[in-house]
């Protein structure tokens, strides 16, 4: 299996270098479904176009970062298929959920997003499956575990009557889990050297299983009453660009890095404040409960690498 793995992964660099070369190879096996080598290369693009760190990294982790992402895409699609008859968006809800995905890179309309991603060799049509499946896959875990989301409204409030001011965090995360017999201080070393060695967005990319990955992990700000007491007391002695050590969470191992901080007036409409914090609480919950139900999932799906 190691032989053909290399010799896919030659194929694969020969392929960056031939974009229109028409050989095509099934890779892996995921139950029904394939990867092939054009999946690949088709995926490389769609990250790079997300993320242009991506391509200061070595081809071979190049190559491992888009095959894991395939590996978790197809895992979805086959859970969803369990519970939908389609998986398809209208045309309405494809162009706004888009143009949303590539707002940060100034694309303003469907011409601007056509030139940009032709930068990338891909078609805005072959993306739309591949945003029908994350759409459908956060309906479904909304669905089944909105009803496991506990949120203490009344702790908030006194979170936020306590003082006038509070730290607002921009942050960056790797989300982790162990193989089977894993030590943890071994991986945590393994991705702290990454992060020193090639930046932390980079690292993201490569270790993290969270749906932030494509995005080098990133965040964004998050007011200090909406994180929970535990990753609070993580980041309370750190400064710009520290990251913490792993933080045990629901569906693996957490490590943040601090991108910036600021402090702000906590509110000046409480309602519409504890609404704020109500909704980040219940967003970070729910990827928790994502991020265990996938675990749980792939465990009965029968991945092969030929």
């Amino acid at each position: 299996m190691k032989y053909k793995f290399i010799i896919y992964f030659i194929f694969i660099l020969n392929l960056f270098h031939n974009a229109n070369s028409t050989e095509n190879k099934i890779l892996i096996k995921i139950n029904n479904e394939i990867i092939t080598t054009m999946d690949i290369y088709n995926e490389i693009n769609f990250l790079k176009s997300m993320n242009p760190n991506l391509q200061n990294l070595e081809s071979k982790k190049i190559f491992e970062i888009a095959k894991n992402s395939l590996i978790k895409e197809k895992i979805k699609e086959i859970d969803l298929l369990r519970n939908v008859k389609e998986i398809k968006l209208s045309k309405e809800d494809f162009e706004k959920i888009i143009l949303n995905t590539y707002s940060k890179q100034n694309v303003n309309n469907l011409d601007d997003l056509k030139k940009f991603l032709n930068n990338f060799e891909i078609k805005v049509e072959n993306l739309e499956k591949k945003l029908a499946i994350n759409i459908f896959w956060n309906e479904i875990i909304v669905k089944r575990f909105s009803k496991n989301v506990s949120i203490n409204r009344e702790q908030i409030k006194k979170d936020l009557l306590k003082n006038n001011k509070q730290n607002e965090y921009n942050l960056s995360e790797i989300l982790f889990n162990l193989d089977v017999g894993g030590n943890l201080n071994n991986k945590y070393e393994e991705i702290k050297k990454s992060i020193i060695n090639q930046g932390f967005e980079s690292s993201a990319l490569l270790y993290s299983a969270s749906d932030s990955s494509s995005n080098g992990g990133k965040v964004g700000w998050i007011k200090e009453n909406s994180l929970n007491s535990k990753i609070r007391k993580n980041l309370i002695n750190l400064t710009t660009n520290d990251f913490t050590k792993p933080i045990l969470v629901p569906g693996g191992f957490l490590i943040l890095k601090i991108n910036n901080i600021r402090q702000t007036n906590k509110y000046k409409d409480l309602n519409k404040e504890i609404d704020s914090v109500v909704k980040t609480q219940t967003s970070n919950q729910l990827n928790q409960f994502s991020n265990l139900y996938f675990n749980k999932i792939r465990k009965d799906i029968n991945i092969d690498e030929l």
